[in-house]
């Protein structure tokens, strides 16, 4: 296609843009809100499956010993556990060492409480086990219940289910709202299309009968119908940038010490912006390739 013809194509797909201008604004908020729901949801997603990919390079399974166990029944249970299947690791962690990490994992003011549990600890001296993938966790952990001189075996069973579960419900979620508001905005656009066919009709009808290719004719509803879903892209990609980059900037830091680490602005924001892109253009085009097809007889 010739330069100076595709510049008449892009002109006369803005002109339609005017010649609809509230179908246009329908088509266009259509496009905007459905694109902000899925920035929202992609961003939380893609932060979502880093947190429970660190979850699950952290989870391990504690072996607790029984507190009747000797040291020689203690050293064979640790020779057990080197020996058992998908094991990569095994630490031993006495039941000092656990009593100083208990201490530190508590507020100021509540240590001194357990200070005093030094002389005569409670606790039971442990095995921490590292399976060599994090799937093989609760196999791991099925394995060791089975020997002997064992106390219980720990390794966060329900909370990494709930995770996962929580993750499942937001992703169904997200998944659905987003195809409800494609399909909203697909129909929007392709009625913003019809109104400018059915406007121009006998337009078309005189540039047909002098010979213009249905090419000719289709492109600038294509054209049309790529700036709708364009022009709807821009809002959600500046207010999921700079929405997410202030959270970034704001609690970033403090959440990666507290909780989960956030994923960089960049290069996150960048490829969000470049998926909004690109499913706002293919909307555009979609709904306007309904349109032309169905009420545009060339």
């Amino acid at each position: 296609m010739k330069g100076r013809t595709l510049v008449r194509h892009g002109k006369e797909g803005l002109k339609n843009l005017g010649r609809n201008g509230w179908m246009s604004f329908a088509s266009i908020s259509a496009v905007t809100i459905m694109l902000i729901v899925v920035g929202v949801f992609l961003a939380l997603i893609l932060n979502m499956n880093h947190f429970m990919s660190s979850v699950e390079e952290d989870v391990e399974v504690r072996v607790y010993v029984d507190l009747t166990a000797t040291e020689e029944e203690q050293k064979e249970l640790e020779q057990h556990l080197h020996d058992l299947e998908q094991v990569e690791r095994v630490t031993y962690l006495d039941k000092d060492e656990g009593l100083d990490q208990l201490i530190n994992s508590l507020a100021e003011e509540d240590q001194e409480a357990f200070e005093s549990l030094r002389d005569e600890n409670p606790l039971n001296d442990a095995f921490i086990l590292e399976a060599e993938e994090p799937q093989l966790t609760e196999h791991v952990a099925q394995q060791a219940e089975q020997l002997p001189h064992i106390d219980r075996v720990d390794y966060g069973e329900q909370v990494v289910e709930q995770l996962f579960n929580v993750t499942s419900v937001m992703r169904t979620i997200g998944i659905v709202l987003v195809i409800g508001l494609m399909f909203t905005s697909m129909f929007l656009i392709s009625n913003t299309i019809k109104l400018t066919i059915v406007s121009r009709q006998k337009e078309i009808q005189i540039m047909k009968l002098v010979g213009a290719t249905n090419g000719f004719i289709r492109w600038p509803f294509f054209v049309e119908g790529l700036l709708l879903g364009v022009l709807g892209s821009v809002i959600p990609i500046a207010a999921v940038v700079s929405g997410y980059s202030y959270l970034y900037t704001q609690f970033g830091e403090r959440l990666s010490l507290d909780f989960a680490e956030l994923l960089p602005a960049y290069p996150l924001m960048l490829q969000v912006s470049l998926v909004l892109l690109g499913i706002g253009a293919l909307i555009g085009v979609w709904g306007s390739l309904m349109s032309v097809r169905k009420f545009l007889k060339v």
